[in-house]
């Protein structure tokens, strides 16, 4: 029986270790925490959003960094797949908009709870608040084993699998790039993903303001680098939310000071159509001022910003505001205008763009092409996708295709 050291109990550690000793091998999981899937406990607002209902082929439009790299472990342990593993467990799923999958507890540690038992039931030894120091090589630069904070551990194989740098709290240190980076593997700088915008600016009169059915998008000069339909929240600090989080994701390698930003506040609305609709409710609100006149339009709390950035005085009579106003009006209401600073720091990032190369890992196998015996799986790779569920799906399928493999190659 093979012997097999796996480094992390987060989704991808977890799913791993499960999936090499229902393989055959004999599992150790090892985690410095003192109890498993500690970020998983704070994943989707401690809901667990754990995958989403799409097929392999339509996931991976959702991956920002090297989707081609997941095509083999995503047909092995589909989405679909993830539904019916987690049921099998007897954790009760329900699909949300989008495709979000969540558990019907929507108790994100229920995830976690189905992992451990799955890993318990298929005999993985759980060794807990025991930090990894070290990978242990042969001399022909095999791996022989691991050096723990207690000592060594000698087996036949390793899956690293833990986790990026983001909420260093609940474990993610980096330490599996150090790792990797002593076994001679190379890691692409990290850099904050799924996280919130810093503003330049005013814009204190919005925070705390929820917004539900806009159009983010950002430019870099003309060109629009993105753009997103959904829910936007303003912050003491700028901006967050869905479309925000997925935005960050695709300008975390550029200098976001000199992007812009613009929010659609009525997308369902072309500019002909919503002046018409400005016109109705200035008919229907005769002789009030324009604070008062965009009441059916916008939250109360915007009215104010949106007046400011178009020119108008607040105080204005609607029934004197000029066309040429009004044509300010509808272009602020299209594209209200936002100066980003910078992105929110990597500890408070969702997940860690950046990681081991994965030009350097064999995506047929997750086996390290320089150190045999060397598997990765999840997030300490260099992948990141959008938000929705995508990222643990691909910890979860990176994770199978690892212990599969660490546990059957191991043999020849």
């Amino acid at each position: 029986m093979k012997k097999i050291a796996v480094i992390g109990m987060g989704p991808a550690g977890l799913m791993a270790a499960q999936a090499a000793a229902n393989a055959g091998a004999a599992v150790t999981i090892f985690d410095r925490n003192e109890k498993a899937g500690k970020k998983l406990f704070i994943t989707g607002k401690g809901r667990c959003n754990l995958t989403n209902d799409i097929s392999s082929e339509d996931f991976l439009s959702h991956v920002v960094s090297n989707p081609k790299f997941l095509f083999a472990a995503l047909n092995e342990f589909t989405p679909q797949d993830t539904l019916s593993f987690f049921e099998d467990c007897g954790l009760k799923l329900k699909i949300e908009r989008g495709g979000r999958v969540f558990p019907e507890s929507d108790k994100a540690y229920h995830v976690t709870d189905a992992l451990v038992s799955a890993c318990r039931s298929a005999g993985v030894k759980f060794r807990f608040n025991e930090r990894i120091t070290a990978l242990k090589l042969s001399n022909d630069n095999h791996i022989s084993g691991i050096k723990t904070e207690r000592g060594e551990f000698l087996c036949d194989a390793v899956i690293l699998a833990t986790g990026g740098a983001s909420y260093p709290s609940t474990g993610s240190t980096g330490d599996g790039y150090t790792l990797a980076q002593s076994a001679g593997h190379t890691v692409v700088p990290i850099a904050p993903a799924l996280c919130g915008i810093n503003l330049s600016g005013d814009y204190k009169a919005l925070s705390g303001l929820a917004l539900k059915n806009v159009t983010f998008s950002i430019f870099s000069g003309e060109k629009k680098i993105y753009s997103d339909f959904g829910e936007l929240t303003f912050m003491p600090y700028g901006i967050s939310g869905p479309v925000v989080l997925s935005a960050s994701s695709k300008i975390n390698r550029l200098n976001v000071a000199s992007l812009t930003a613009k929010i659609d506040w009525k997308p369902a609305l072309t500019a002909e159509v919503l002046d018409a609709r400005i016109l109705r409710d200035f008919n229907q609100l005769q002789n009030q001022t324009m604070e008062q006149s965009l009441v059916k339009l916008l939250p109360k709390q915007a009215i104010l910003p949106v007046l400011k950035a178009a020119n108008i005085s607040p105080s204005k009579n609607n029934n004197s505001l000029s066309k040429k106003e009004r044509e300010a009006l509808v272009s602020t209401l299209k594209a209200f205008p936002l100066t980003l600073r910078s992105l929110r720091s990597i500890e408070e990032s969702i997940v860690t763009a950046g990681g081991v190369s994965v030009k350097e890992v064999n995506p047929k196998t997750m086996q390290s092409k320089l150190v045999p015996g060397l598997y990765f799986a999840g997030e300490v790779l260099d992948l990141d996708a959008f938000t929705g569920g995508y990222n643990i799906q691909i910890a979860l399928s990176t994770g199978v295709k690892a212990g599969k493999s660490a546990a059957l190659l191991a043999e020849n």
